[in-house]
């Protein structure tokens, strides 16, 4: 390959343009090692392609965090881009970081582009697409010949902006491909769920159903859904269904990064302010306009997140279960058994694979009559007249699946 004559001069300027610049690519953290490596990998590789200093940084868990972070660019650099690893603008993007960042600016003398998130971008999409003609080349089937299903699954979230993000890309997946249908799911937090979606395409006999974590890190979660689609895949044996890999560190991502570097410093980031629940009165969402509590909540978060270094011994409030089982054993629900019930549904969870709940007793729930009482939240479901026998389906069904045991439902709240 032939090299222009002026390229030292082309090289010489490029390292001028950027030299008292760097970029700090900033991740979630992880408990798991790998996972954050990961972060570093892409943040190397990224340095390698515009040739100018890149550092990882992370939210939680793992180090450095910003604050941290920002401090040793500092001492080098008059200008630091923040470029994102996260996928949609949710929570962290719009309050944890900015927060970080806020802070940061106060403290030191530099000056701070903050960037917008992965979000949907021509290079994601092409990338989603070649894992999922994998997952076809692995299940010997072709999508122009067979019927093939494929399953978007975000991780989901509270904020309405992320998740419709999810369904847009879904949407943008399908559009010119030949695809049978192409619909989004999530692991949690909201609906559908993957088991749902995955039940829900059943109906329609496809030959084939293609899952595709939409994920950066490969966890826990993606785990997750490698599961429940192989459980789809035994349950079904008419369809043949598998989950694909994450993003991993693609280098087609890298465009993605290079972009959302650029736009954060030309002062050209676009943000989907006009669907944002914090500053948008959406129908219930209302008591989240303004952001004061979304602040309150950044803060909060920020100090439980401030000790790294012994994050495999110390609590996290992340590792906080996704229910929280409550059972009566007040003087009635007492005589009527619910002793048992408690122990039978802690043996239950024990010997789960998939339950992620605490189980604790409860006074008086004011149901006094209709017990033993069993509630579960986040869900606001309170199950009535509970035998021990019942507990392998609360545990099962519910705190495993997400499938209310409607036979057993008092109210829900």
């Amino acid at each position: 390959m032939s090299t222009p004559d002026n390229a030292d001069e082309i090289t010489s300027a490029r390292a001028t343009a950027f030299d008292d610049e760097a970029i700090l690519l900033i991740g979630h953290g992880s408990r798991r090692e790998k996972s954050n490596e990961q972060v570093r990998e892409l943040a190397a590789a990224l340095e390698s392609r515009l040739g100018i200093p890149v550092d990882a940084a992370f939210l939680e868990l793992a180090e450095p965090a910003i604050d941290e972070a920002i401090a040793e660019l500092a001492a080098l650099t008059s200008q630091v881009t923040v470029v994102h690893c996260s996928l949609f603008a949710a929570s962290h993007v719009k309050n944890d970081v900015p927060l970080a960042i806020e802070q940061a600016r106060a403290t030191h003398d530099v000056t701070i582009d903050n960037g917008a998130h992965l979000g949907i971008h021509p290079a994601i999409l092409d990338l989603l697409d070649d894992r999922a003609a994998a997952v076809e080349a692995e299940l010997g089937v072709d999508r122009t010949e067979d019927d093939v299903a494929v399953v978007l699954c975000g991780r989901g979230s509270s904020d309405p902006d992320a998740n419709g993000d999810v369904h847009k890309l879904a949407r943008l997946l399908y559009e010119g491909r030949a695809f049978d249908r192409v619909e989004a799911s999530f692991i949690g937090v909201t609906e559908p769920t993957l088991e749902e979606s995955l039940h829900g395409l059943s109906k329609h006999r496809p030959d084939a159903v293609v899952v595709l974590p939409y994920m950066l890190g490969d966890g826990v979660l993606t785990q997750r859904v490698r599961d429940w689609t192989a459980e789809f895949d035994d349950e079904y044996p008419y369809v043949d269904a598998l989950a694909g890999d994450p993003l991993g560190t693609d280098s087609r991502l890298l465009d993605v990064f290079a972009d959302r570097w650029q736009e954060a410093r030309t002062d050209s980031v676009d943000m989907s302010c006009d669907t944002c629940k914090y500053k948008v009165d959406l129908e219930g969402y209302e008591e989240d306009v303004g952001g004061a509590r979304a602040m309150l909540r950044a803060l909060a978060h920020q100090q439980s997140h401030a000790d790294r270094e012994n994050v495999d011994e110390e609590p996290h409030t992340h590792d906080a279960p996704e229910k929280h089982v409550a059972v009566c054993t007040n003087q009635t629900c007492a005589k009527m058994g619910s002793p048992a019930v408690l122990e039978r549904l802690r043996q239950e969870a024990r010997d789960s694979e998939h339950c992620d709940a605490r189980i604790t007793r409860s006074s008086c729930l004011g149901r006094c009559g209709d017990g033993p009482m069993v509630a579960v939240y986040p869900d606001g479901i309170w199950y009535g007249d509970v035998a021990s026998e019942d507990a392998e389906r609360i545990v099962g069904d519910h705190l495993d699946r997400d499938r209310i045991v409607s036979d057993l439902v008092d109210q829900t709240l």
